[in-house]
């Protein structure tokens, strides 16, 4: 299933593997078991199972074409006999099949089916990760001496979920989150591998560096520029060498190489704090007017300031990039005379970065507004003072203004309240 761009530095940032400090000695020679459970072309079975004559024909799960988010989300085992590739543009997946049938997506019903594995999960352990709609990391250490061991564990979860949903899943059982990762690619659809620790460096090692967590396309390129072709040239690598060509990222993935990775299965509502915040989309159409990259850029913002203020957390700097429908990409940033975590304010300063740095006869593919460099300011940004400045007044107050629609909208749901441009709006 498509996640988007594999940025691994991105994804690192956002998870808690770099929070990971060493454990005890059980820990550190194996003693724990972890599954990671990954549903096989997720979307594309949850359709199956309502369509099943979807299973005798290659089908691919495929944004809107007419919408301009034509790509493959997810396709089925036929499908993959042809090289579709996922996030491939449907164009270009037809090509390779022609006979390939397109399928519109059902979100509701991945998010229902979503609910529906987690549950089978809580029957063996309390400590569930999601990670995205169809992959879960399990502790199950503490759960052997009920279920079993890990490969018994994870055999009985694949058989509820393909007698319980209708799907499959195929998951990998290791001693800590990456390799248990790493497991569940190994062998598709439908099936256990276990990477013990005594045995990790014969099957891990011979691996391309591609299939390690957290190595993208990016990250690849530079660590094969270096010679390191296999996840064993990354362990056997220098720490000097690695940490000249990645920084301490490349630390981290030379750690997880050899089998030092200490997280733990963080349990489903923890949500680490942000390092940034980003909202970017690509419209139905071309943003050609000054109306239409001002609704853009204020839906976008919108967004932005809500989340930052979820966090409780205000932004001192401000960024945008601009896609050209001939895919160049424009990045601005400012730095604010204050921190703010206001839509009013961010959309303003985003707006002005947009329409400074665009030419005005040419036409925007895509916007994306970032909130860099935030400081918990406990959702404000000033202190309580007695005698406060007017600005520090009227920040105070559209701050509760945009805090009460953000109350509104969590007990309503999104579309309860919004700005007027957003009715009927061609552009969404």
């Amino acid at each position: 299933m498509y996640m988007g761009p594999r940025d691994g530095s991105a994804l690192m940032r956002s998870s808690n593997f770099h929070d990971s400090t060493l454990p005890c000695d059980s820990a550190l020679h194996g003693g724990r078991t972890i599954l990671h459970c990954d549903a096989n072309s997720f979307f594309a079975s949850c359709e199956t199972m309502l369509h099943p004559e979807y299973a005798s024909v290659p089908m691919a799960v495929c944004g809107s074409v007419e919408d301009r988010h034509g790509i493959v989300l997810a396709k089925n085992e036929l499908a993959k006999k042809y090289n579709v590739k996922t996030a491939e543009t449907v164009w270009s997946a037809k090509k390779k099949c022609p006979e390939l049938l397109i399928v519109r997506p059902t979100y509701g019903l991945y998010g229902e089916v979503s609910e529906r594995m987690n549950r089978i999960f809580y029957d063996y352990t309390d400590l569930v990760e999601p990670f995205g709609v169809d992959e879960s990391w399990l502790d199950v250490t503490g759960s052997k001496k009920l279920f079993g061991s890990g490969r018994e564990i994870a055999d009985s979860i694949r058989e509820r979920i393909k007698r319980e949903i209708g799907i499959t899943v195929s998951i990998g059982v290791s001693f800590n989150k990456i390799f248990a990762k790493l497991g569940s690619d190994l062998k598709k659809p439908d099936a256990t591998s276990e990477i013990p620790y005594d045995m990790f460096s014969s099957i891990v090692w011979p691996l391309p560096v591609s299939a390690l967590l957290f190595v993208g396309r990016s990250t690849e390129e530079k660590l094969l520029g270096i010679g390191i072709k296999t996840i064993g040239d990354l362990a056997c690598c220098e720490e000097s060498v690695i940490r000249r060509a990645l920084g301490k990222n490349g630390v981290m993935l030379r750690e997880f190489a050899c089998g030092r990775d200490y997280a733990e299965v963080t349990v489903s509502g923890y949500e680490p704090e942000p390092k940034s915040v980003s909202n970017g989309m690509t419209f139905r159409y071309n943003l050609s007017s000054r109306e239409d990259i001002s609704f853009a850029v204020t839906y976008l913002s919108m967004s932005v300031a809500e989340r930052l203020r979820k966090h409780g957390l205000c932004c001192n700097n401000v960024s945008v990039s601009i896609r050209t429908p001939n895919m160049e990409t424009v990045s601005r940033s400012v730095m604010l005379e204050h921190p703010s975590c206001l839509y009013s304010e961010i959309s303003k300063i985003a707006l002005r970065l947009v329409c400074a740095n665009c030419d005005p006869t040419k036409e925007i593919y895509s916007v994306t507004v970032h909130a860099e460099k935030l400081t918990r300011e406990n959702g404000n940004a000033f202190q309580q003072k007695m005698f406060p400045e007017p600005y520090e007044k009227r920040y105070q107050k559209l701050y509760a203004l945009e805090n009460a629609v953000d109350s509104i909208r969590s007990r309503y749901g999104k579309k309860s309240i919004g700005i007027a441009s957003s009715l009927n709006n061609r552009l969404i």
